[in-house]
């Protein structure tokens, strides 16, 4: 069976992505020392907030920079842009999990939570 992050999403066998709604979402790259992963976790956090209150301000500018800062954020964390790994398999964000090359391992993962 695969892990899961901490609350409830099943992380992939190759670590590469979680599961929410049937999605993949691409993880960080593991090869983050833990420091810099932190803070840029933290900005992403950040950027997120700054989506939110520039939503509810109505203010589309600041909505547009808060946006770009929550790419910059996950492109260096490795979560959008070019994939971390090496071994040329392609990128499945946002694919669904039951297709593809993980449909066996999610169905047996959907199997084991009903």
């Amino acid at each position: 069976m695969s892990e899961r992050l901490p609350g409830r999403h099943p992380v992939t066998p190759d670590g590469r992505y979680f599961v929410v709604r049937g999605r993949l979402w691409r993880m960080a790259d593991p090869s983050l020392d833990p420091p810099k992963r932190e803070r840029l976790v933290k900005e992403l956090m950040a950027a997120r907030r700054a989506v939110g209150t520039a939503r509810r301000r109505k203010d589309a500018a600041a909505e547009e920079s808060a946006r770009l800062a929550v790419d910059r954020a996950k492109r260096a964390l490795g979560e959008r842009g070019p994939v971390w790994w090496s071994d040329g398999a392609p990128d499945l964000n946002r694919h669904l999990a039951r297709t593809g090359p993980y449909a066996d391992w999610f169905a047996a993962v959907e199997e084991a939570t009903t």
